[in-house]
């Protein structure tokens, strides 16, 4: 059952009593996603926070231009949404897209302030998951500004090693702010070709 992978993830961060696992039970909704099936479209306000039981997903951006920036890729045991449409109620500027056939758990942002009042241990774990993604956002931002491509790449590579079979190289060099053709340049001079 789907709902095993989050209580799992929630135990190994702090673990729950039967309550609050009843209640994790309660109120994520499993949703299963096609393949290129939108669960945010930019224009919407995002309802729910996602939690990926099995699949793959991109968060994207399309800027004046028509081009699209990857800014979050998630897989097994990741979250993914637009946090700050969540929190705040404004249309959303991102999009969030399945690049394989997914299982998700959402939670409505009601419910997630219930389990908040409801059950303290829950503030304390959406913290711990709110300041990892911070940190995460903080360390590209610095990357952006203070990497060679070259090196973001070999960052990416060495972090996220189980995206590679799962994610095309022209979504990476999205994510990662170069052309396609300057990545397959990257990685030819890698690999010594």
């Amino acid at each position: 059952m789907s709902i095993t992978s989050l209580l799992d993830y929630f135990n190994n961060l702090l673990p729950l009593d039967e309550a609050e696992s009843a209640t994790v039970a309660r109120v994520f909704r499993e949703r299963s996603i096609k393949r290129r099936q939108f669960i945010l479209r930019e224009g919407e306000i995002s309802r729910y926070n996602s939690f990926v039981v099995e699949g793959c997903f991109r968060m994207y951006l399309v800027d004046d231009k028509g081009k699209e920036h990857n800014l979050q890729f998630a897989i097994e045991n990741w979250w993914i949404g637009d946090i700050g449409s969540f929190h705040t109620g404004e249309p959303s500027r991102l999009n969030i897209v399945a690049l394989e056939h997914s299982v998700i758990l959402q939670i409505r942002k009601e419910d997630q302030l219930s389990l908040f009042v409801d059950h303290p241990k829950f503030n304390r774990i959406f913290r711990v998951f709110t300041e990892n993604a911070l940190v995460a956002s903080q360390r590209r931002i610095l990357q952006n500004i203070s990497s060679t491509a070259e090196e973001r790449y070999l960052d990416f590579l060495d972090r996220y090693p189980q995206f590679f079979n799962r994610i095309s190289n022209v979504q990476i060099a999205s994510f990662l702010g170069v052309t396609p053709e300057f990545l397959s340049t990257i990685r030819k001079k890698l690999s010594g070709s």
